[in-house]
């Protein structure tokens, strides 16, 4: 059976950019009725919080990705330090010493030498003296994966066939000095114990997944799937890492975009068919192919979901809004009527309230200077409210015929001075709700 995972860090909100991995997976495990496994890679004590772990249960509540298991990798350290064990009795992890700033030399020396900084190795050589009088000296130990320096292939489902030199990369650490145990080791044992079969996420893991892979070989597990998709820069190919406070989900919710407007552009972005706006996120499961995307950047604009959001909004029935419109202060006898009204001119329910506001207490009228005379004439001949949908019919008519103003010289400085706006609703529809003569 299918088994994919999302495993977010809880050290910060979910972004854009962690979206469509959460997306892929779970879009990947619901084709083919397998499970989705929440994971929260929790093992920084000091940078992981529980309210972001409970902001990210809420965004995907809100996109409507709903998992099947969730697991907590803090909760899961013995099976890593048995890990541990197993790949110290195996001669594939072996301890080291050297500081952050040691490291950095050795790397500036290669490069130097024009040689790739690849670690050296030279804790292999250590003698058990050595190594006590660096622990007498108050250094602490990490751990590195010893790797076979042979060519790493998978054929992924995105990039197509990789091959990695080995030996072009360092040994990867694996626990830190501090006893952290660090992502690479810890996806792994989970990924193998938790039977994960396909793995996607972003393409700035290509190096890690085939350092990964001879791990998954040393325990003795299976290799998943993997596929890597492209990362996202901003609309003009910036990176959008200065950018991720203002791309947050709960931000995007906070702005009124539609959770179906960001699933629906989120799963085609990339991709070779086009963005296409989708009513549930199973049309969004049923329309994924994880095939049709490249590996070319992909550029992202938030500006893109403002339009997604008004062409969803408009589709819905006022019983799905109900709380939205509510809040907005209408009476509930008119609440079909206002949403059929103006579901089709606001950009997302935010806009809700100003336009009851419009209704419920007349707008500052928008009237050019040429028009003012025009205006004032027009508003005597208005009545007094209630209004139906034959009001704007019959006094446009009375206008014309006080005033010999026609076609747009009559109707949209009527509209401006009644709404305010230069576009909305029809003028018949509006004027049926307003609660009071407009001010002009």
């Amino acid at each position: 059976m299918t088994t994919t995972r999302f495993a977010p860090s809880p050290t910060g909100w979910l972004h854009i950019g962690n979206l469509r991995a959460a997306l892929f997976n779970y879009a990947i495990a619901r084709q083919t009725g397998g499970t989705f496994v929440l994971r929260i890679d929790d093992t920084d004590p000091e940078r992981s919080k529980d309210e972001y772990v409970e902001g990210i249960k809420e965004d995907l509540t809100w996109l409507g990705l709903t998992w099947d298991k969730l697991e907590f990798q803090s909760k899961r350290l013995d099976r890593y330090m048995a890990a541990k064990e197993r790949l110290i009795e195996m001669g594939r992890l072996y301890e080291c010493f050297e500081t952050p700033v040691e490291l950095d030399l050795k790397r500036k020396k290669q490069l130097n030498m024009g040689k790739p900084p690849v670690y050296d190795r030279a804790a292999l050589s250590l003698t058990q003296a050595q190594k006590d009088a660096y622990r007498a000296e108050g250094r602490k130990g990490h751990w590195r994966f010893k790797l076979d320096q042979e060519r790493i292939e998978w054929t992924d489902g995105i990039l197509g066939d990789i091959s990695i030199d080995a030996a072009s990369v360092s040994d990867p650490v694996l626990i830190r000095g501090d006893g952290q145990v660090l992502y690479t080791i810890a996806s792994v044992v989970d990924d193998t114990e938790m039977g994960i079969t396909d793995v996607v996420r972003g393409s700035d893991h290509v190096t890690n997944t085939a350092t990964q892979i001879q791990i998954i070989q040393a325990l003795g597990g299976d290799v998943p799937r993997f596929a890597h998709h492209s990362l996202l820069t901003g609309p003009q190919g910036e990176g959008l890492s200065k950018r991720l406070g203002t791309l947050s989900l709960r931000d995007l919710r906070k702005d009124g975009i539609a959770p179906m407007a960001v699933l629906s552009h989120m799963a085609r972005l990339g991709a070779s068919d086009p963005i296409e706006l989708r009513a549930t996120v199973q049309e969004v499961v049923d329309g994924f192919d994880l095939a049709k995307f490249g590996a070319a950047p992909t550029k992202f604009d938030v500006e893109d979901l403002r339009p997604l959001t008004a062409r969803y909004l408009a589709t819905l029935p006022v019983s799905d809004v109900a709380d939205a419109v509510s809040g907005a202060g209408v009476p509930d006898a008119l609440a079909a009527q206002f949403w059929d009204v103006v579901k089709d001119n606001i950009d997302t329910l935010d806009d809700l309230p100003g336009w009851w506001s419009l209704f419920s207490d007349g707008a500052a009228g928008l009237v050019d200077d040429d028009d003012r005379a025009f205006v004032d004439e027009a508003l005597a001949l208005l009545p007094a409210p209630p209004y139906s949908g034959e009001t704007w019919g019959t006094w446009t008519n009375a206008v014309k015929e006080a005033t010999g103003r026609k076609g747009k010289q009559l109707f949209m400085p009527l509209r401006k001075a009644v709404t305010g706006r230069q576009r909305g609703p029809e003028m018949a529809d509006v004027m049926a709700l307003m609660q009071v003569k407009p001010k002009g």
